[in-house]
């Protein structure tokens, strides 16, 4: 036994180039003020060997929000009046995605790699079937990318991302202000010749805070009240712009 252990161990071979990460901040609070942010993402390349001959070194960076189904229509014009005709339901797609290369994406990785570890954008989100009757699923999932790289919610940003002597790299992910709350799954890809050759993860933690937090609670634990809430202060800002009105008037 002891030797079989010893074999197993002797044909693993050891990564010869792996990612030490450091973020600038892996906590994001959403308060009432928050119109974005942008997290730095630096690190280098830890080495057992010289660096290798060949393809030189680059980095992919994703960062991902947390996924939920989407359902995605498709409107038409009829008689004067656009109508919902067909719907299809994506099953997951990341509330955000970002990827940041450091050359063009079609030259640091290649297709099969994409396929196996659902880099792009398109890779990341997963749409099974659709309703029988829908010859083009796929427009739908292209849809839902177009309607959220508008949106600034899904981005590739290419040549984003320096490499220094093959060794330090740093980007920079911008964050809009329309968060959904949760873990951001963060992942570093070293590449060479389109091949991933290490991998490293983590997250960020992205919650409300103060008085957000406290309005979104209610309004899922108690929103009866937070509709009463919501119907008072409406009713006493429209006062309020009625009586600053009367007295411009006078």
């Amino acid at each position: 036994m002891r030797w079989l252990i010893a074999l197993l161990f002797m044909t693993v071979p050891a990564l010869a180039e792996t990612v030490v990460l450091g973020l600038s901040q892996n906590e994001i609070a959403i308060t009432t003020s928050f119109d974005g942010s942008e997290i730095l993402v630096f690190g280098a390349v830890k080495r057992e060997e010289p660096i290798p001959e060949g393809p030189p070194l680059e980095v992919i960076v994703t960062v991902a929000g947390p996924s939920e189904p989407v359902n995605v229509r498709r409107k038409e014009k009829r008689f004067g009046i656009w109508v919902n005709i067909d719907a299809v339901e994506v099953d997951q797609a990341p509330s955000f995605y970002a990827v940041a290369t450091s050359g063009p994406l079609r030259d640091v990785l290649s297709e099969v790699e994409d396929l196996r570890h659902k880099i792009s954008v398109p890779q990341a989100i997963r749409s099974v079937g659709a309703p029988m009757g829908i010859t083009d699923a796929a427009s739908f999932t292209d849809a839902l990318i177009r309607i959220r790289t508008a949106n600034n919610l899904y981005q590739l940003m290419e040549s984003h991302v320096a490499v220094d002597d093959q060794t330090l790299f740093r980007g920079r992910i911008e964050l809009p202000a329309a968060l959904t709350e949760g873990d951001y799954q963060t992942r570093i890809f070293l590449t060479r010749g389109g091949e991933v050759i290490s991998e490293y993860e983590t997250s960020i933690d992205v919650r409300k805070v103060g008085l957000e937090r406290w309005l979104f609670g209610l309004s899922r634990e108690q929103p009866i009240l937070y509709g009463l809430m919501s119907l008072a202060i409406a009713i006493a800002a429209g006062w309020l712009a009625s009586a600053a009105f009367s007295l411009l008037r006078t």
